[in-house]
This record gives structure tokens, C-alpha cells and sequence, in this order.
């Protein structure tokens, strides 16, 4: 269930703001736990009940305190703190991307279904999200039909994604340096640095972690429209490119360097080091975007 989901995540960035705590020291009012955490003081209560149960925290109210620093083996998983339509959008895509899919491809949900062990109903409204930008059309009897996207439509699309991004990147760099974004941020700079050191094995796995990357950057602004907007977006930027299978290995190795630039920026909170890693960042986007399409 969503509401699970939402717990679950708040759990692991509670994780990540007591590591950056020490054994004694005073928890932050529940109030303040709330914005930090983005979720609502019930789910906050929750989430410290959780913890003074596993003996991390002790006391009550505002005389709450880290009583014990809590393993890294108590973190939920990446696939519990994901609702049911996340996961099937990361195994849409990287079905998409894995098996070479071109326009004229068809969909058929029970077989999306059971490769992704999950309902039809949840491929069904993923895939209805993506009929109203014509990237795909339900055929009667026939299940889905992948019709691809022309080279204006991309471009227009990435011009909306630079000034979402932008706007997001300085955002991030003004967050106060005790907000949960910062240890997310350096946790996905760790698996840039150990996918960087296995790139010759692993290159597959970039377009997961470009997502998952932007993703977080973006998340510095919430906008409910800009969220639904980035489903799109996603499947544009962070694998159409990348069926271009031509020096994809380079490609990727390049792009993780460009990202531990933009990260490392990020980190200054310099506004303007912070504008040039992006802007350097999309341009390279683009770029390998355009080649896609044989440019």
C-alpha cells in the first residue's frame, strides 16, 4: 500500500539523519522531523514508536534522544519504500531498455504481468499514463502498441527539462545541511563511485541510477505536476538515448563522471558551480539524445 511505502521511506531517511547524530543527543521536535522528513506528524509518530521499539531512541515527546546508532542492516529495502507503480516503472523501463524495443513493438499486459510479478492492474494504469503522449495506443484484442516519438517532440521536452532541473539544482544547493537530501545524495554518490569502478560489467546499470539521480535532484522543489510531468520525461531522457547501443559503455562511463561533477557541486552549494555542472550536464544529454536519432 501507498501509505506503507511512504513509512517505509520515511524509516530510512530517519536512518540517515541519526547517522549523521550521535549517541545522547536530543532528537529534533516532531514538527521539525515532519518538514525535514516531508511526510505528516502521524507518519513521523510512527516512525519513532518504530524506533524507540528497536531500542534506537529513548524518551518521550521533546526529551526524546538517540539511545543506541542503529545498523545499516535496519534499513527497509529499496523495493519496500517503492508503491507497486514505481516498481513496475523501473521494470517497464528497463524491459524497454534490455530487450532493444523499437516502435511498432507490441505489449501485452499479462506477459508484463507475470515477468514483473505483479497484478495487470497495476501495468494497466502505468501504460494508461503513457497513452496521453501518444507514445504508445491500445489496440482492441491486440494489447498495447509501442509507436515511438518524433525528434521535435523530444526537443521540445527537453527544453521544459532544463528549466525544471535548473530551477531544482539551485533549490538543492540552498537546502539547510541537516535536510535528509544531503546523505541521500552522498548514498548516490557512493554507487556512482563503485558502478564507475565495475563500468565494464555493469554499464547496463547506468539508466537505473541516471533515474533514480535526477530524480532526487528534482525532488529538492516538490510539485505534484512536475512529478507526474517527469514520468515522460523519464522515458525520454534516461532511456530512449540509450537504444542507440552504439559506444553505450562510453557513453555511460562519461555521463557517471558528468554526474560525480554535478554531485560534487551540488555539495559546494556554489550557485554558480552548481549551474555550470548542470548546464554542462544537459548539454551532454542532449547531445547524446540528438545522436539517437542519427544526427
Amino acid at each position: 500500500m501507498k501509505s506503507d511505502t511512504v513509512y517505509k521511506a520515511a524509516f530510512n531517511d530517519m536512518l540517515q539523519l541519526l547517522a549523521t547524530s550521535s549517541v545522547g543527543v536530543a532528537l529534533p521536535p516532531e514538527h521539525d522531523l515532519s518538514r525535514h522528513l516531508g511526510v505528516s506528524r502521524t507518519t513521523v509518530r510512527k516512525v519513532l514508536l518504530e524506533m524507540a521499539a528497536r531500542g534506537f531512541v529513548a524518551g518521550e515527546g521533546r526529551s526524546r534522544t538517540l539511545a543506541h546508532m542503529p545498523p545499516e542492516s535496519a534499513r527497509f529495502s529499496d523495493a519496500e519504500t517503492q508503491s507497486t507503480s514505481s516498481q513496475v516503472e523501473r521494470q517497464f523501463m528497463e524491459w524497454m531498455l534490455r530487450g532493444d524495443t523499437k516502435p511498432g513493438t507490441l505489449i501485452n499486459e499479462l506477459e508484463l504481468a507475470r515477468l514483473f510479478g505483479v497484478g495487470t492492474t497495476g501495468i494497466r494504469e502505468f501504460l494508461n499514463r503513457f497513452q496521453r503522449f501518444g507514445l504508445i495506443e491500445r489496440r482492441p484484442n491486440a494489447g498495447w502498441l509501442f509507436k515511438g516519438f518524433t525528434e521535435d517532440f523530444a526537443i521540445e521536452l527537453f527544453e521544459i527539462r532544463e528549466m525544471f532541473e535548473m530551477r531544482s539544482a539551485l533549490a538543492f544547493a540552498e537546502l539547510r545541511p541537516a535536510a535528509p537530501i544531503w546523505s541521500r545524495l552522498r548514498a548516490i554518490e557512493r554507487e556512482h563511485h563503485e558502478l564507475l569502478g565495475e563500468i565494464d560489467e555493469r554499464f547496463h546499470d547506468f539508466s537505473d541510477l541516471d533515474n533514480r539521480f535526477h530524480r532526487l535532484v528534482n525532488s529538492a522543489v516538490p510539485n505534484r505536476f512536475i512529478d507526474d510531468f517527469y514520468d515522460i520525461i523519464t522515458f525520454i531522457f534516461h532511456y530512449h538515448y540509450q537504444w542507440n547501443k552504439r559506444d553505450e559503455r562510453h557513453r555511460n562511463e562519461v555521463a557517471i563522471n558528468e554526474h560525480l561533477a554535478y554531485i560534487a557541486a551540488l555539495f559546494s552549494r556554489d550557485r554558480d558551480q552548481v549551474r555550470a555542472a548542470c548546464n554542462r550536464h544537459l548539454s551532454s544529454a542532449r547531445m547524446t539524445m540528438l545522436r539517437s536519432f542519427g544526427r
